[in-house]
């Protein structure tokens, strides 16, 4: 790549600074006495303010604990862009989130609208084509943007082909890679248009998985034949039509595409995973896919990287493989943490200069970030804080994006059960209904959606399934007219609560979805026994209708099961529930179909 007279010239450490990507999600002020620090980073403070200035860092990484208010967002990511404006280079960051739509939403859901996810859009692409795919992608683009974040790590157009996936599944459009490639070329193009960077992921493909690559190292043992037909199918066909800015690759062991291996830090023999392999991110995406954007590795703090290396060689080895930023490569939670950056892009100086990183790809990397800043208009139109704020307030979650959430959420709940035709039932004709949901917030909300939508009113009784004493469980059975029970599978995955900060609480997570499934199949043949008409709910991923469908006469896939901050609240963040109270009260038609295979789907 020949140098461009609009680059800045740089230093090596100034280019090296460049290519990271930092997560600032929590600061503490004094080190914590005991473990992990976990107070938010809402305000930048002044030590972090001057490592952007002084170290021309490229980017960073937003999480929901930074993200308080419309105000409080806005003023922090000013503030950070005043900082890189400081530095010798005054190239602005990347401002990055995690705004997928669905499980992975890093705003809180009565700000912004969070839609139902891509595997809704799925459902919705035999009835409405590309349409969802392109006003979801419009909207996240209009609501990011005058927040001060343009660049979203989406979409995901992983190939979901294996049911057990732990965390994809709903993430991921479908198992059928024509249209997962059509839907996430259309959320690009849409995102992209409006201005904001779309960073596709993951590549070479995490949609055949059983392992979470926050936990571990998985491997993908397809022929090379299957991997160009369907994991980097979706990929190849974006970078031809769509020229995404980002591609994020994944922690994954593809052995057809690299079988080289390296020696862990415990001194064990392991194959490359694709952050790390020089096959895979240069041979495979920039040669043979023709890439020439910007290549971010997803989160180095993961196990599938950080249990086999130092995050320094972590950094060094994917630099060489050939990705352009490193994101989340070193923790700086608290000031005795921040010489960890120094020593770092130190150690990444010496690695130029003593050959172990290629001095003219450095240069050609930072040439690829420089481009793709000045492509895209980084930084906020609006002069003063205060025009921003009203700018954002009236884009986040207005009536129309609203009405674009409840749209999706009712054009992709799919009737599984009967397979076609009317409902056996309605609920107009009944009065005492019984929830049995994953847990009262979930009651709640349908409760709620339910109660707004009818004409009558319901008497309404719920089980949790949190509950630890279900004693009363058979009577309120026995005094339902009709029983509504909805679960979520799988469980959450440290990519729905945040990343490997949540590490300590997925243990309280898993017990908990162990203590819901053991409930709800206590629960089940109870259901049946005494006859009860009965609706199964399919919250999150529709494979778990093969195991409960045959316990309910009527069987619904939302996809999505989110509620806002407030359950309550209508046109305001749960419109799953509200698309599920309006179908069960026969107020539309449903249109969605099953975008992935479900075993005996209709029994």
């Amino acid at each position: 790549m020949a140098a461009d007279s609009n680059v800045p010239k740089a230093s090596v450490k100034q280019m090296l600074g460049q290519k990271l990507m930092l997560d600032l999600r929590y600061y503490c002020e004094e080190a914590p006495v005991n473990g992990q620090c976990r107070t938010a980073m809402t305000k930048l403070p002044v030590e972090l303010a001057n490592l952007i200035r002084d170290y021309d860092i490229g980017g960073v990484i937003l999480f929901a604990e930074n993200l308080q208010d419309v105000a409080q967002i806005v003023q922090l990511n000013r503030d950070m862009q005043t900082a890189a404006a400081a530095s010798a280079l005054k190239l602005p960051l990347f401002i990055s989130i995690d705004q997928e739509g669905g499980r992975v939403a890093r705003l809180p859901r009565s700000l912004a609208t969070s839609f139902a996810g891509n595997m809704a859009i799925g459902a919705t692409y035999s009835a409405f084509g590309t349409a969802f795919a392109t006003e979801v992608g419009r909207v996240l683009a209009d609501e990011l943007l005058p927040l001060g974040i343009n660049l979203n790590f989406a979409p995901t157009i992983d190939v979901n082909v294996n049911p057990q996936n732990p965390v994809i599944n709903v993430r991921a459009f479908g198992e059928d890679p024509a249209m997962v490639a059509d839907l996430g070329g259309a959320m690009t193009a849409a995102m992209q248009q409006r201005g904001m960077i779309a960073a596709l992921k993951h590549f070479p493909g995490h949609g055949d998985t059983e392992v979470d690559s926050h936990l571990g190292l998985p491997r993908v043992e397809h022929s090379i034949e299957q991997i160009r037909k369907v994991d980097l199918l979706p990929f190849a066909n974006i970078i031809k039509q769509h020229n995404p800015g980002m591609i994020m690759t994944a922690h994954i062991q593809y052995p057809a595409l690299d079988n080289s291996t390296f020696v862990s830090k415990d001194g064990e023999s392991m194959l490359k995973p694709a952050t790390l392999s020089r096959k895979i991110l240069h041979g495979v995406l920039r040669e043979d896919m023709g890439y020439n954007g910007v290549i971010v590795t997803d989160a180095l703090d993961m196990a599938g990287i950080s249990k086999f290396f130092s995050h320094t060689e972590a950094v060094v080895q994917t630099f060489a493989a050939g990705a352009d930023i490193a994101l989340m490569p070193v923790k700086l939670q608290h000031p005795g943490e921040l010489q960890a950056l120094s020593e770092l892009l130190t150690a990444l100086e010496s690695a130029v200069q003593s050959g172990a990183l290629d001095q003219t790809e450095l240069e050609q990397s930072y040439q690829r970030i420089v481009a793709l800043k000045q492509q895209y208009p980084l930084l906020p139109t609006e002069k003063t804080p205060a025009q921003q704020i009203k700018k954002a307030q009236q884009a986040l979650g207005n009536a129309k994006h609203r009405q674009a959430e409840l749209a999706l959420a009712k054009a992709a709940l799919t009737q599984v059960k009967p397979a076609a035709g009317y409902l056996p039932f309605k609920l107009t004709e009944t009065k005492k209904l019984l929830l049995v949901m994953p847990d009262q917030t979930k009651a709640k909300a349908l409760s709620a959606a339910l109660q707004h939508y009818s004409k009558q009113h319901f008497s309404i009784d719920t089980i949790s399934l949190q509950q630890t004493d279900l004693t009363d469980a058979g009577a309120k059975i026995a005094a339902a007219d009709v029983v509504i029970s909805g679960f979520i599978a799988p469980m959450q995955s440290l990519a729905d609560i945040g990343g490997m900060d949540d590490l300590t609480g997925v243990a309280n997570i898993a017990a908990a979805y162990e203590r819901q499934t053991l409930q709800y199949e206590t629960l089940l043949p109870q259901i049946k026994a005494r006859k009860k008409p009965h609706v199964f709910l399919s919250l999150r991923a529709p494979y778990d209708i093969s195991r409960y469908g045959n316990y309910a006469d009527i069987v619904l896939a939302s996809y999505a099961y989110n509620t806002a901050e407030d359950a309550t609240a209508i046109n305001a963040g749960n419109a799953t529930y509200e698309a599920i109270a309006q179908a069960l009260l026969g107020q539309y038609s449903l249109t969605g179909t099953l975008p992935v295979t479900v075993s005996q789907a209709a029994n």
